[in-house]
């Protein structure tokens, strides 16, 4: 089974997909990413379509269990698979700039290749690290799924950016970044064209953004001194969390853009990556509870200008021994 199932009370697409179930679990001496499994040839970065999509091309027709009520929608999209390294034990900061600029680069052409597709609305980058956030292929690597909708939380972020656009005539986000960078206790590093800071308003205690400094809504608008800066940022920045407490930090990382094939958002929206790590110290995780799962009403434990030190400390460690 593979379908949309609309959720009434949110207004928003749920994807259903059953099949996923079936995935076989893998042997431990056994990787299909490694060039050596005879599943991939040899590679530096790799784009892979997921073996067990949720969303696809070519749906099958949904179950027959809608009603005048409950609607439902074909699981229409793209599920692939990013793979980082032939590698299977590095991790990212211990890549080359070079290399992960080759990782950027096929971000990018990903992104303009999947939005050719007039279904898709909605691209997302995203990779999840660590078996906390419930990885099972330990290879480096991260995914990107193409939505036929706008998931809700973007939508939100959409919404916001729009009426703060129409009252006040900037980019909400620009105006977040220039406030956060005059306070300068919330920053934790940046170059010539993105800052990382731990936002006035993070959930998560090590919850940082990655904000590009100049007005751009997607990848493809990069110049090539921006994209060889994103490299740098998302490998210091990964590279910053593991030298928190000295091991690979388990995160989701979430890459913000505008939505395609849904009209002009030039004016109101800003590219930033946003981070969820979801440990709040070497060997306590943060459980997102009732509170932020039932209420999505989150509770930080954590003060954001203390924990901003702690980053600035582990950034400072990371490149004196990079």
């Amino acid at each position: 089974m593979a379908e949309l199932r609309w959720h009434p009370l949110i207004k928003d697409w749920v994807m259903i997909a059953s099949h996923r179930q079936d995935r076989p679990q893998m042997p431990k001496d056994w990787c299909p990413f490694c060039p050596s499994s005879g599943n991939v040839d040899d590679y530096e970065v790799m784009k892979y379509d997921n073996d067990f999509p949720a969303l696809m091309q070519n749906p099958p027709e949904p179950d027959n269990v809608a009603n005048a009520f409950f609607k439902v929608a074909p699981a229409y999209g793209k599920c692939e698979v990013i793979l980082y390294s032939p590698n299977h034990t590095i991790t990212l900061p211990e890549l080359s700039d070079s290399h992960v600029r080759k990782l950027v680069d096929l971000w990018n052409e990903r992104f303009i290749e999947l939005r050719k597709d007039e279904k898709i609305k909605y691209i997302f980058i995203f990779e999840n690290r660590g078996e906390v956030v419930g990885v099972t292929m330990p290879h480096p690597h991260g995914q990107i799924y193409g939505y036929s909708f706008i998931p809700k939380k973007l939508e939100l972020e959409l919404e916001s950016c729009k009426e703060y656009h129409d009252s006040n005539g900037e980019c909400l986000i620009c105006r977040m970044l220039s406030e956060e960078r005059d306070f300068k206790k919330r920053v934790i590093f940046e170059n010539e064209d993105f800052t990382v800071v731990l936002p006035f308003f993070t959930e998560y205690p090590y919850g940082v953004y990655i904000i590009n400094r100049n007005h751009k809504q997607n990848i493809a608008q990069f110049n090539e001194r921006e994209k060889d800066n994103l490299a740098k940022t998302i490998r210091q920045t990964v590279g910053m969390l593991d030298s928190l407490f000295d091991k690979p930090f388990p995160y989701m990382m979430c890459m913000h853009q505008d939505p395609v094939n849904s009209g002009d958002y030039s004016d109101i929206y800003h590219f930033h990556i946003e981070f969820f790590p979801p440990m709040r110290s070497d060997v306590k995780q943060k459980f997102n509870a009732s509170s932020e799962t039932g209420a999505w009403a989150h509770c930080n434990p954590t003060a954001p200008e203390e924990k901003a030190e702690e980053l600035r400390a582990a950034y400072k460690k990371f490149i004196e021994n990079d």
